[in-house]
Protein backbone atom coordinates (compact mmCIF):
# COMPACT_ATOMS: atom_id res chain seq x y z
CA UNK A 1 0.00 0.00 0.00
CA UNK A 2 1.57 3.18 -0.68
CA UNK A 3 2.96 5.68 2.00
CA UNK A 4 -0.12 8.03 3.18
CA UNK A 5 -2.67 5.86 1.92
CA UNK A 6 -4.54 5.54 5.00
CA UNK A 7 -4.45 9.75 5.36
CA UNK A 8 -5.22 10.29 1.58
CA UNK A 9 -9.02 9.51 1.68
CA UNK A 10 -12.08 8.55 3.95
CA UNK A 11 -11.68 5.17 5.11
CA UNK A 12 -14.86 4.68 6.05
CA UNK A 13 -16.17 5.59 3.04
CA UNK A 14 -14.35 2.55 1.66
CA UNK A 15 -15.07 0.30 3.76
CA UNK A 16 -18.88 0.84 2.95
CA UNK A 17 -18.47 0.67 -0.48
CA UNK A 18 -16.29 -2.71 -0.02
CA UNK A 19 -19.02 -3.89 1.94
CA UNK A 20 -21.86 -2.57 -0.46
CA UNK A 21 -19.69 -4.10 -3.18
CA UNK A 22 -19.38 -7.55 -1.32
CA UNK A 23 -22.98 -8.13 -0.74
CA UNK A 24 -24.19 -7.18 -4.06
CA UNK A 25 -21.51 -9.53 -5.67
CA UNK A 26 -22.41 -12.18 -3.48
CA UNK A 27 -26.29 -11.64 -4.82
CA UNK A 28 -25.43 -11.25 -8.42
CA UNK A 29 -24.00 -14.20 -8.83
CA UNK A 30 -25.84 -16.67 -6.80
CA UNK A 31 -27.69 -18.54 -9.50
CA UNK A 32 -24.16 -19.92 -10.60
CA UNK A 33 -23.56 -22.10 -7.27
CA UNK A 34 -27.68 -23.13 -7.54
CA UNK A 35 -27.32 -24.01 -10.44
CA UNK A 36 -26.88 -27.52 -10.51
CA UNK A 37 -30.10 -27.78 -7.87
CA UNK A 38 -31.87 -25.53 -10.22
CA UNK A 39 -31.54 -27.26 -13.18
CA UNK A 40 -32.07 -30.40 -12.18
CA UNK A 41 -35.92 -29.18 -10.64
CA UNK A 42 -36.47 -27.32 -13.86
CA UNK A 43 -35.34 -29.54 -16.02
CA UNK A 44 -32.98 -27.71 -18.30
CA UNK A 45 -30.66 -28.18 -20.39
CA UNK A 46 -27.07 -27.36 -21.18
CA UNK A 47 -27.59 -23.88 -23.30
CA UNK A 48 -30.40 -23.35 -20.88
CA UNK A 49 -28.39 -23.28 -17.98
CA UNK A 50 -25.60 -21.04 -19.51
CA UNK A 51 -28.05 -18.19 -20.72
CA UNK A 52 -29.98 -18.70 -16.45
CA UNK A 53 -26.55 -17.40 -15.30
CA UNK A 54 -25.13 -15.10 -17.92
CA UNK A 55 -29.15 -13.43 -17.38
CA UNK A 56 -27.99 -11.42 -13.91
CA UNK A 57 -24.52 -10.37 -15.70
CA UNK A 58 -26.17 -8.61 -18.80
CA UNK A 59 -28.74 -7.22 -17.01
CA UNK A 60 -26.09 -5.61 -14.29
CA UNK A 61 -24.10 -4.67 -17.36
CA UNK A 62 -27.10 -2.47 -18.87
CA UNK A 63 -28.23 -0.76 -15.20
CA UNK A 64 -24.75 -0.04 -14.51
CA UNK A 65 -25.38 2.81 -16.98
CA UNK A 66 -28.65 3.53 -15.50
CA UNK A 67 -26.53 3.95 -12.16
CA UNK A 68 -23.75 5.53 -13.28
CA UNK A 69 -26.04 8.57 -14.71
CA UNK A 70 -27.76 8.41 -11.36
CA UNK A 71 -24.32 8.30 -9.23
CA UNK A 72 -23.40 11.63 -11.21
CA UNK A 73 -27.07 13.36 -10.56
CA UNK A 74 -28.47 12.00 -6.85
CA UNK A 75 -24.23 10.79 -5.89
CA UNK A 76 -23.33 7.84 -4.85
CA UNK A 77 -24.51 7.23 -1.40
CA UNK A 78 -27.76 8.11 -2.36
CA UNK A 79 -28.06 5.91 -4.85
CA UNK A 80 -26.33 3.09 -3.51
CA UNK A 81 -29.18 3.05 -0.56
CA UNK A 82 -32.10 3.19 -3.76
CA UNK A 83 -30.51 0.11 -5.63
CA UNK A 84 -30.00 -1.93 -1.88
CA UNK A 85 -33.86 -1.22 -1.14
CA UNK A 86 -34.69 -2.22 -4.70
CA UNK A 87 -32.70 -6.08 -4.53
CA UNK A 88 -34.21 -6.31 -1.21
CA UNK A 89 -37.36 -6.00 -1.82
CA UNK A 90 -37.19 -8.22 -5.61
CA UNK A 91 -35.31 -11.34 -3.32
CA UNK A 92 -38.49 -10.67 -1.21
CA UNK A 93 -40.90 -11.52 -3.82
CA UNK A 94 -39.47 -14.06 -5.44
CA UNK A 95 -39.23 -16.07 -2.34
CA UNK A 96 -42.28 -15.45 -1.47
CA UNK A 97 -43.97 -15.99 -4.71
CA UNK A 98 -41.53 -19.06 -5.77
CA UNK A 99 -38.89 -19.80 -8.77
CA UNK A 100 -40.92 -22.37 -11.02
CA UNK A 101 -39.78 -22.75 -14.40
CA UNK A 102 -36.95 -21.45 -17.07
CA UNK A 103 -39.04 -18.21 -17.60
CA UNK A 104 -38.91 -17.04 -13.97
CA UNK A 105 -35.11 -17.84 -13.37
CA UNK A 106 -34.65 -15.38 -16.24
CA UNK A 107 -36.97 -12.41 -14.31
CA UNK A 108 -34.88 -13.64 -11.01
CA UNK A 109 -32.03 -12.75 -13.10
CA UNK A 110 -32.99 -9.67 -14.37
CA UNK A 111 -33.26 -8.54 -10.36
CA UNK A 112 -30.26 -9.73 -9.11
CA UNK A 113 -29.10 -7.67 -11.99
CA UNK A 114 -29.55 -4.68 -9.86
CA UNK A 115 -27.24 -6.21 -7.28
CA UNK A 116 -25.00 -6.66 -10.32
CA UNK A 117 -24.60 -2.79 -11.13
CA UNK A 118 -23.39 -1.42 -7.90
CA UNK A 119 -20.19 -1.97 -9.55
CA UNK A 120 -20.82 2.16 -10.97
CA UNK A 121 -21.93 3.21 -7.39
CA UNK A 122 -19.37 1.56 -5.36
CA UNK A 123 -16.07 2.42 -7.33
CA UNK A 124 -17.19 6.54 -7.69
CA UNK A 125 -18.06 6.48 -3.91
CA UNK A 126 -14.33 5.38 -3.34
CA UNK A 127 -13.01 7.23 -5.91
CA UNK A 128 -13.82 10.61 -5.36
CA UNK A 129 -12.21 10.90 -2.01
CA UNK A 130 -8.43 9.56 -3.19
CA UNK A 131 -5.78 11.50 -5.73
CA UNK A 132 -4.51 10.38 -8.46
CA UNK A 133 -1.31 8.79 -6.86
CA UNK A 134 -3.26 6.68 -4.47
CA UNK A 135 -6.42 5.44 -7.25
CA UNK A 136 -5.26 2.30 -8.20
CA UNK A 137 -4.78 0.90 -4.40
CA UNK A 138 -8.04 2.63 -3.71
CA UNK A 139 -10.50 1.53 -6.77
CA UNK A 140 -8.87 -2.23 -6.04
CA UNK A 141 -9.74 -2.25 -2.39
CA UNK A 142 -13.28 -0.88 -2.95
CA UNK A 143 -13.61 -3.04 -6.17
CA UNK A 144 -12.36 -6.49 -4.11
CA UNK A 145 -15.77 -6.34 -3.11
CA UNK A 146 -16.04 -9.22 -6.32
CA UNK A 147 -15.18 -11.42 -3.25
CA UNK A 148 -18.52 -11.64 -2.60
CA UNK A 149 -18.66 -14.07 -5.42
CA UNK A 150 -16.63 -16.07 -2.70
CA UNK A 151 -19.63 -16.11 -0.66
CA UNK A 152 -21.72 -17.20 -3.03
CA UNK A 153 -19.82 -19.91 -3.85
CA UNK A 154 -18.73 -21.75 -0.76
CA UNK A 155 -22.28 -20.56 1.33
CA UNK A 156 -25.21 -21.41 -1.40
CA UNK A 157 -24.69 -24.93 -2.69
CA UNK A 158 -24.43 -26.02 1.58
CA UNK A 159 -27.60 -23.84 1.86
CA UNK A 160 -29.22 -25.11 -0.27
CA UNK A 161 -28.42 -29.03 0.80
CA UNK A 162 -30.05 -27.90 4.36
CA UNK A 163 -32.89 -25.75 3.52
CA UNK A 164 -33.84 -25.86 -0.52
CA UNK A 165 -32.33 -23.87 -2.91
CA UNK A 166 -35.58 -21.34 -3.58
CA UNK A 167 -34.88 -20.86 0.56
CA UNK A 168 -31.07 -19.54 0.14
CA UNK A 169 -32.97 -16.52 -2.05
CA UNK A 170 -35.23 -15.55 1.42
CA UNK A 171 -31.37 -16.49 3.67
CA UNK A 172 -29.59 -14.08 1.16
CA UNK A 173 -31.53 -10.98 2.54
CA UNK A 174 -30.37 -10.68 5.89
CA UNK A 175 -26.90 -9.82 4.77
CA UNK A 176 -28.02 -7.29 2.36
CA UNK A 177 -30.08 -5.33 5.41
CA UNK A 178 -27.40 -5.12 7.73
CA UNK A 179 -24.75 -4.05 4.94
CA UNK A 180 -27.46 -1.65 4.34
CA UNK A 181 -27.51 -0.34 7.51
CA UNK A 182 -23.92 0.05 8.00
CA UNK A 183 -23.53 1.92 4.30
CA UNK A 184 -26.22 4.45 5.45
CA UNK A 185 -23.93 4.88 8.35
CA UNK A 186 -20.63 5.09 7.20
CA UNK A 187 -20.67 6.18 3.28
CA UNK A 188 -20.58 9.74 2.62
CA UNK A 189 -20.11 11.40 -0.30
CA UNK A 190 -16.88 13.19 -1.17
CA UNK A 191 -16.81 16.89 -1.05
CA UNK A 192 -14.41 16.86 -4.52
CA UNK A 193 -17.68 15.19 -6.33
CA UNK A 194 -17.58 16.81 -9.44
CA UNK A 195 -20.93 18.58 -10.79
CA UNK A 196 -23.52 17.25 -12.47
CA UNK A 197 -23.68 16.49 -16.07
CA UNK A 198 -26.52 16.52 -18.67
CA UNK A 199 -26.98 14.15 -21.47
CA UNK A 200 -25.13 15.93 -24.16
CA UNK A 201 -22.30 15.64 -21.73
CA UNK A 202 -22.74 11.51 -21.38
CA UNK A 203 -22.75 11.50 -25.37
CA UNK A 204 -19.21 13.50 -25.44
CA UNK A 205 -17.45 10.82 -24.09
CA UNK A 206 -18.82 8.20 -26.24
CA UNK A 207 -17.17 10.15 -28.85
CA UNK A 208 -13.94 9.69 -26.93
CA UNK A 209 -11.80 6.88 -28.27
CA UNK A 210 -9.98 6.06 -25.15
CA UNK A 211 -13.69 5.54 -23.22
CA UNK A 212 -14.25 2.71 -26.04
CA UNK A 213 -10.58 1.02 -25.86
CA UNK A 214 -11.18 1.05 -21.81
CA UNK A 215 -14.44 -0.52 -22.31
CA UNK A 216 -13.00 -3.03 -24.62
CA UNK A 217 -10.04 -3.75 -22.03
CA UNK A 218 -12.44 -4.39 -19.56
CA UNK A 219 -14.92 -6.85 -21.22
CA UNK A 220 -12.18 -9.51 -21.37
CA UNK A 221 -10.69 -8.54 -18.07
CA UNK A 222 -13.91 -8.16 -15.70
CA UNK A 223 -16.31 -10.26 -18.50
CA UNK A 224 -13.49 -13.33 -17.65
CA UNK A 225 -13.50 -13.18 -14.42
CA UNK A 226 -17.76 -12.57 -13.56
CA UNK A 227 -18.15 -15.24 -16.62
CA UNK A 228 -16.23 -17.83 -15.33
CA UNK A 229 -17.64 -16.88 -11.43
CA UNK A 230 -20.56 -17.66 -12.99
CA UNK A 231 -19.91 -20.62 -15.10
CA UNK A 232 -17.73 -22.83 -13.34
CA UNK A 233 -19.91 -24.73 -10.91
CA UNK A 234 -21.65 -25.74 -13.26
CA UNK A 235 -18.33 -26.91 -15.71
CA UNK A 236 -17.17 -28.40 -12.38
CA UNK A 237 -20.34 -30.82 -12.21
CA UNK A 238 -20.52 -31.40 -15.50
CA UNK A 239 -16.65 -31.54 -16.75
CA UNK A 240 -15.54 -33.67 -13.71
CA UNK A 241 -18.45 -35.49 -11.86
CA UNK A 242 -18.30 -33.34 -8.60
CA UNK A 243 -21.44 -32.73 -5.99
CA UNK A 244 -22.61 -29.16 -6.05
CA UNK A 245 -21.23 -28.29 -2.72
CA UNK A 246 -17.72 -29.74 -4.00
CA UNK A 247 -18.04 -27.70 -7.25
CA UNK A 248 -18.86 -24.47 -4.71
CA UNK A 249 -15.91 -25.22 -2.95
CA UNK A 250 -13.58 -25.31 -6.58
CA UNK A 251 -15.56 -22.46 -7.75
CA UNK A 252 -14.72 -20.51 -4.18
CA UNK A 253 -10.78 -21.64 -4.55
CA UNK A 254 -11.05 -19.81 -8.18
CA UNK A 255 -12.92 -16.75 -6.81
CA UNK A 256 -11.14 -15.85 -4.43
CA UNK A 257 -7.97 -15.94 -6.22
CA UNK A 258 -9.31 -13.15 -8.64
CA UNK A 259 -10.46 -11.05 -5.52
CA UNK A 260 -7.77 -11.44 -3.68
CA UNK A 261 -5.00 -10.13 -6.12
CA UNK A 262 -7.45 -7.30 -7.58
CA UNK A 263 -6.40 -5.17 -5.18
CA UNK A 264 -2.86 -5.77 -5.80
CA UNK A 265 -3.51 -5.58 -9.55
CA UNK A 266 -4.31 -1.89 -8.90
CA UNK A 267 -1.39 -1.40 -6.09
CA UNK A 268 0.93 -2.79 -8.64
CA UNK A 269 -0.41 -0.54 -11.74
CA UNK A 270 0.30 2.36 -9.54
CA UNK A 271 4.12 1.49 -9.70
CA UNK A 272 4.76 0.12 -12.90
CA UNK A 273 1.85 1.67 -14.93
CA UNK A 274 -1.88 0.37 -15.82
CA UNK A 275 -0.74 -0.17 -19.20
CA UNK A 276 2.38 -2.77 -18.29
CA UNK A 277 0.52 -4.89 -15.72
CA UNK A 278 -2.61 -5.56 -18.29
CA UNK A 279 -0.34 -6.58 -21.05
CA UNK A 280 1.32 -9.28 -19.16
CA UNK A 281 -2.61 -9.64 -17.53
CA UNK A 282 -3.66 -10.25 -21.38
CA UNK A 283 -0.62 -12.60 -22.50
CA UNK A 284 -0.78 -15.03 -19.38
CA UNK A 285 -4.75 -15.60 -19.68
CA UNK A 286 -4.43 -16.19 -23.29
CA UNK A 287 -2.06 -19.03 -22.89
CA UNK A 288 -3.89 -20.42 -19.98
CA UNK A 289 -7.46 -20.42 -21.35
CA UNK A 290 -6.09 -22.06 -24.46
CA UNK A 291 -4.04 -25.01 -22.28
CA UNK A 292 -7.29 -25.35 -20.02
CA UNK A 293 -9.77 -25.54 -23.88
CA UNK A 294 -7.95 -28.06 -24.49
CA UNK A 295 -9.65 -30.23 -21.96
CA UNK A 296 -7.24 -31.46 -18.84
CA UNK A 297 -8.25 -34.78 -17.48
CA UNK A 298 -7.06 -34.49 -13.75
CA UNK A 299 -8.96 -32.39 -11.59
CA UNK A 300 -5.74 -31.43 -9.41
CA UNK A 301 -4.00 -30.33 -12.55
CA UNK A 302 -6.84 -28.03 -14.13
CA UNK A 303 -7.89 -26.67 -10.74
CA UNK A 304 -4.37 -24.61 -10.25
CA UNK A 305 -5.21 -23.66 -13.66
CA UNK A 306 -8.40 -22.03 -13.39
CA UNK A 307 -6.97 -20.41 -10.11
CA UNK A 308 -4.15 -18.45 -11.66
CA UNK A 309 -6.41 -17.51 -14.39
CA UNK A 310 -8.79 -16.13 -12.40
CA UNK A 311 -5.90 -14.51 -10.40
CA UNK A 312 -4.59 -12.80 -13.06
CA UNK A 313 -8.65 -11.78 -14.68
CA UNK A 314 -8.48 -10.39 -11.00
CA UNK A 315 -5.11 -8.39 -11.56
CA UNK A 316 -6.43 -7.10 -14.56
CA UNK A 317 -9.56 -5.87 -13.22
CA UNK A 318 -7.32 -3.51 -11.11
CA UNK A 319 -5.04 -2.61 -13.48
CA UNK A 320 -8.13 -1.29 -15.88
CA UNK A 321 -9.53 0.96 -13.12
CA UNK A 322 -6.00 2.37 -12.12
CA UNK A 323 -5.96 3.98 -15.69
CA UNK A 324 -9.64 5.30 -16.08
CA UNK A 325 -9.40 7.88 -13.35
CA UNK A 326 -6.36 9.53 -15.22
CA UNK A 327 -7.82 10.05 -18.43
CA UNK A 328 -11.23 10.64 -16.86
CA UNK A 329 -10.85 12.55 -13.67
CA UNK A 330 -13.89 14.28 -13.75
CA UNK A 331 -16.38 11.86 -15.14
CA UNK A 332 -15.39 8.52 -13.53
CA UNK A 333 -18.93 8.18 -12.46
CA UNK A 334 -20.23 8.09 -16.37
CA UNK A 335 -17.32 5.96 -17.43
CA UNK A 336 -17.38 3.61 -14.56
CA UNK A 337 -20.79 2.90 -15.50
CA UNK A 338 -19.88 2.49 -18.97
CA UNK A 339 -16.54 0.73 -18.37
CA UNK A 340 -18.40 -1.44 -15.96
CA UNK A 341 -21.31 -2.43 -18.50
CA UNK A 342 -19.18 -3.63 -21.13
CA UNK A 343 -17.52 -6.05 -18.58
CA UNK A 344 -20.82 -7.32 -18.21
CA UNK A 345 -21.36 -7.81 -21.82
CA UNK A 346 -18.55 -9.75 -21.51
CA UNK A 347 -19.31 -12.14 -18.70
CA UNK A 348 -22.75 -12.81 -20.45
CA UNK A 349 -20.70 -13.49 -23.43
CA UNK A 350 -18.58 -16.12 -21.59
CA UNK A 351 -21.03 -17.71 -19.60
CA UNK A 352 -23.79 -18.17 -22.20
CA UNK A 353 -21.38 -19.09 -24.73
CA UNK A 354 -19.96 -22.07 -22.04
CA UNK A 355 -23.60 -23.29 -22.45
CA UNK A 356 -24.46 -23.20 -26.21
CA UNK A 357 -20.61 -24.69 -26.74
CA UNK A 358 -21.67 -27.30 -24.29
CA UNK A 359 -24.98 -27.94 -26.16
CA UNK A 360 -23.68 -28.26 -30.04
CA UNK A 361 -20.70 -29.59 -29.49
CA UNK A 362 -20.89 -31.73 -26.57
CA UNK A 363 -17.50 -29.86 -24.47
CA UNK A 364 -16.74 -26.48 -23.17
CA UNK A 365 -13.20 -26.53 -25.80
CA UNK A 366 -14.53 -23.79 -28.08
CA UNK A 367 -15.67 -21.57 -25.81
CA UNK A 368 -12.56 -21.70 -24.05
CA UNK A 369 -10.31 -21.70 -26.91
CA UNK A 370 -12.55 -18.36 -28.66
CA UNK A 371 -12.16 -16.27 -25.34
CA UNK A 372 -8.18 -16.92 -25.30
CA UNK A 373 -8.59 -15.27 -29.02
CA UNK A 374 -10.30 -12.55 -27.32
CA UNK A 375 -7.58 -11.92 -24.58
CA UNK A 376 -4.69 -12.07 -27.36
CA UNK A 377 -6.89 -9.25 -28.99
CA UNK A 378 -6.83 -7.26 -26.66
CA UNK A 379 -3.15 -7.38 -25.97
CA UNK A 380 -2.50 -6.19 -29.51
CA UNK A 381 -4.87 -3.37 -28.93
CA UNK A 382 -3.42 -2.36 -26.07
CA UNK A 383 -0.07 -2.59 -27.35
CA UNK A 384 -0.98 -0.62 -30.12
CA UNK A 385 -3.14 2.11 -28.39
CA UNK A 386 -0.82 2.70 -25.55
CA UNK A 387 2.06 4.37 -27.83
CA UNK A 388 -0.55 7.26 -28.30
CA UNK A 389 -1.50 7.37 -24.86
CA UNK A 390 2.20 7.57 -23.79
CA UNK A 391 2.73 10.66 -26.34
CA UNK A 392 -0.44 12.48 -24.65
CA UNK A 393 -2.39 12.03 -21.62
CA UNK A 394 -0.82 9.32 -19.74
CA UNK A 395 2.54 10.16 -19.40
CA UNK A 396 1.17 13.50 -18.19
CA UNK A 397 -0.60 12.00 -15.40
CA UNK A 398 2.16 9.47 -14.19
CA UNK A 399 3.96 12.74 -13.63
CA UNK A 400 1.50 14.40 -11.83
CA UNK A 401 1.04 11.29 -9.20
CA UNK A 402 5.14 10.95 -9.23
CA UNK A 403 5.18 14.96 -7.98
CA UNK A 404 1.95 14.61 -5.54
Amino acid sequence: MNRGFLRAGHLPTLVAAFLYFDVSFMVWVILGPLAVFIAKDLHLNSAQKGLMVATPVLAGAALRIVNGVLADHLKPRLTGIIMQTAVIAGLAAFWAFGVTNFETTLALGVVLGVAGASFAIALPLASYWYPPQHQGTALGIAGAGNSGTVLAALFAPLLAVAFGWQNVLGLAIIPLVIVLALFVTLAKDSPRSPPKKSLKDYAEILRISDAWWLMAFYSVTFGGFVGLSSFLPIYFNDQYGLTPVGAGYCTAACVFAGSFVRPFGGAVADRIGGVRALSFVYGLVAILMLVISRGVPDLSVALPLIVVTMGALGAGNGAVFQIVPQRFARNVGVVTGLVGATGGVGGFYLAASLGYAKQLTGGYGVGLAIFACLALAALTALTGVSVRWRRTWLDRSALVAANA
